[in-house]
């Protein structure tokens, strides 16, 4: 007694088969990125550590200064890059920086605006 079957059975068949295929594609896919965040985690502690070895230097304050600044830019644009998913919105980042630089100019240029109203005060 053979029961006949909707084509929709038969095309679930192959959606499941697809499914397995796209499975082990986004197996390989999550692997890959693990690897990626193993290496950022790497360099992250690796830089952790310089950090705190050159505070042990015998070095001038300023030159300890610009070091540890140089090493927190290297640790703040990995963490943006790939942790925060930063590292394919090339044109959103750009825009960023515009923005954060006029502000910059504003917020640097306000201390000028009020030492200027109080020289006919003086």
């Amino acid at each position: 007694m053979d029961i006949p079957l909707p084509d929709i059975v038969s095309a679930l068949g192959t959606i499941m088969s697809t499914n397995k295929e796209n499975r082990n594609d986004h197996i390989e896919d999550i692997q890959h990125h693990v690897k990626v965040y193993m290496n950022v985690f790497i360099a992250l502690a690796f830089l952790t550590i310089l950090t705190v070895a050159v505070s042990y230097l015998e070095v001038s304050f300023i030159e300890a200064f610009f070091i540890a600044i140089t090493v927190a830019t290297i640790k703040g644009s990995l963490v943006l890059s790939y942790f925060m998913h930063l590292i394919t919105e090339r044109q959103t980042i750009i825009w960023i920086l515009v923005i954060t630089f006029i502000a910059f100019l504003i917020l640097l240029f306000i201390p000028l605006i009020s030492l200027t109203d109080q020289v006919n005060t003086w």
